[in-house]
Parts: structure tokens; C-alpha cells; sequence
């Protein structure tokens, strides 16, 4: 039994076989990386420069951006190169790096999504304990143990399924390196049970995130409906509306993508499930939190605009 570590590469799912539609992809997944990198970008550089977004919630939606960053440029700079030149190769080395960022990405980027939801239930449960549950020190603490517990979480995972014996080949059911597809080319018994036990330990703590988001809802929707004016209630639903949209759809898509009966299974299906939960949302994330958001509208705007009369300024003034 061949171990991970001698395979010079693994075998990526393409897209399509047809040279047309390899372009087309190339050229999808570039509009939509251009989109996630410019509208994440846009809010790392309105939360950092703009007094007014120093806020909890603009922190670690700043956190939130840093990950969405992370996760386009882990899965789809490899998928666009190998639809534009015809090819579905990626190396060892590049296959367990790849694999190991993703975790640690989307890993963190969960935990900030509840870290996020705790910071709207006392926004809007407890909004004179405000200051002193989310403070400066609390909320950088906050994020560094999500960023750790993502890098944990995924450094456990890749450790152990890279130094497992592969004797199923090397082609991979998916357009980048997951786990689950390589567990798959897997022969080793006991490995394959200590990384189900680390899934196992893994969703129970997933599971306690969601019942933990659920139940912070139950209780901001209590909250909100006691609001006596419609005005008060609408501010309340939109600061929720966001994060709460985001949420659903990954959870959706992530829980329909690895829950899904086997009947129902298919590589197009899979395929399509994946581009949905690992490279969407990076690109819909500014948009979502932007729409209900004006006060980064506004500085936005307030900085596109500056920038733009700086760029004409130094166009016209005399040398």
C-alpha cells in the first residue's frame, strides 16, 4: 500500500471536457474571484481607515472579509489555471496545502459567524452590558480564538489524512483538495477511524455552534417583537438580516453537500454544491453585509469618492 507521501499528484475533477466550456469557467470563476477580492477589500479598507466602523460588528466583519479572502484564493486560482490551459493535475505539496488552508479558512470563518451572532444578541438582548461583554480586549480575544481553533481544527485533519496508505488511485472527485474525497482513496483501517473520530469531535462542536445561533435567534426574535415601534423593530431586524442570511445559505449548502442521500449523489450535483458553499460566498458576503449596512456605505463611498478627487487632483495640478 503506496503512502499520500509518494504520489507525486492528484487527479482534480474538471469541469467539462469540451474546450469551450473550459474558457467559460475560466472566465466564471475570474468574475467572480475579481468581485470577492474587490468587495472584501473595499470593507478591510473602510473598517480600517473610518473611525465610525470601530465597532464590534465591523471588527470582525473585518475578520469575516480576511476569510473570505483566504478561501478564494486557496481553491480558485488552481481550478482557473487548470481550466485555461486543459490540464487537472495539483501536487502533493500543493494538494495538502491546499487542503489545510481550506479548513482553516472556512473552519474560522464559522466560528466568527457565531462569535458574530453572540454579538447581535447583546446588541440586542443586552444593549446596556454592551460595552462590557464586547469590549476591545474581549472582541480581540474572541477573534484570535477562532483564528486558533480554525488553524487547529484544520492542522489535526491534515495530518492525519496525508499520512494515511492511499490504494484507490489518485483521482479526486472534486475541483480542489477536500478531505472527505481523499479519505476516499484511503485503505488504512485505524487511520480511517481516528480521522472519523476527529469529524465526529468536529461536527459535535459544529452542532453546538448551530444549536448555539438557533436558540441567540430565538431569543433576538423574542426581543425584537417587544419593541413597541415598527421603526425600532425594522432597525433591529435589518442590523440581523445580514448575518442571518449568511448563515442560512452556508449552513444550506454545507449541511445539503455532505448530508445528501447517496441516491441523490452525483459529480455534477457535487461539483455544483461546491462551488456553491466554497466560493460563492466570499463574493456575496460584501454585498449582503453592505445592503443593510449605511454606515459602510457610506464610508465606502466617503473613500472611493476621496481617492477618485485625489486621483483627478494629481491628474490636473501643474508639475
Amino acid at each position: 500500500m503506496p503512502n499520500s507521501s509518494s504520489m507525486a499528484q492528484f487527479l482534480l475533477l474538471a469541469f467539462s471536457d469540451r474546450r469551450d466550456l473550459q474558457l467559460l469557467h475560466f472566465w466564471l470563476f475570474l468574475g467572480i474571484s475579481l468581485a470577492a477580492l474587490l468587495g472584501n477589500s473595499l470593507i478591510l479598507s473602510a473598517v480600517a481607515c473610518d473611525q465610525h466602523l470601530h465597532t464590534p460588528r465591523d471588527f470582525f466583519l473585518l475578520h469575516l472579509s480576511l476569510t473570505d479572502l483566504g478561501c478564494i484564493c486557496t481553491t480558485v486560482p488552481k481550478a482557473m489555471h487548470n481550466s485555461l490551459w486543459g490540464t487537472t493535475t495539483i501536487s502533493y505539496k500543493g494538494c495538502a496545502a491546499q487542503a489545510f488552508f481550506f479548513v482553516s479558512f472556512i473552519s474560522t470563518e464559522y466560528f466568527l459567524l457565531t462569535i458574530m451572532c453572540y454579538d447581535r444578541y447583546v446588541a440586542i438582548c443586552k444593549p446596556l452590558h454592551y460595552g462590557t461583554l464586547l469590549g476591545s480586549r474581549a472582541c480581540a480575544h474572541m477573534a484570535a480564538a477562532a483564528w486558533a481553533s480554525g488553524f487547529l481544527y484544520s492542522l489535526l485533519h491534515t495530518a492525519n489524512t496525508f499520512s494515511l496508505p492511499l490504494c484507490q488511485g489518485n483521482a479526486l472527485g472534486q475541483f480542489f483538495c477536500e478531505v472527505p474525497h481523499i479519505l476516499k482513496l484511503s485503505c488504512s483501517h485505524s487511520g480511517y477511524l481516528r480521522e472519523i473520530g476527529l469529524i465526529v469531535v468536529s461536527a459535535s462542536l459544529l452542532f453546538g455552534c448551530f444549536i448555539f445561533i438557533f436558540f441567540s435567534y430565538v431569543q433576538i426574535f423574542r426581543a425584537v417583537l417587544r419593541i413597541p415601534s415598527d421603526q425600532g423593530r425594522h432597525k433591529a431586524f435589518s442590523r440581523c438580516l445580514p448575518h442571518l442570511a449568511l448563515v442560512s445559505f452556508v449552513i444550506i449548502t454545507s449541511f445539503f453537500a455532505y448530508l445528501k442521500p447517496p441516491s441523490i449523489s452525483s459529480p455534477s450535483l457535487d461539483l455544483a454544491l461546491s462551488v456553491l458553499y466554497s466560493v460563492v460566498p466570499p463574493a456575496l458576503n460584501p454585498f449582503i453585509y453592505s445592503l443593510r449596512n449605511q454606515e459602510l456605505r457610506d464610508a465606502i463611498r466617503k473613500m472611493m469618492t476621496g481617492r477618485f478627487s485625489g486621483a483627478i487632483k494629481c491628474l490636473f495640478s501643474p508639475l
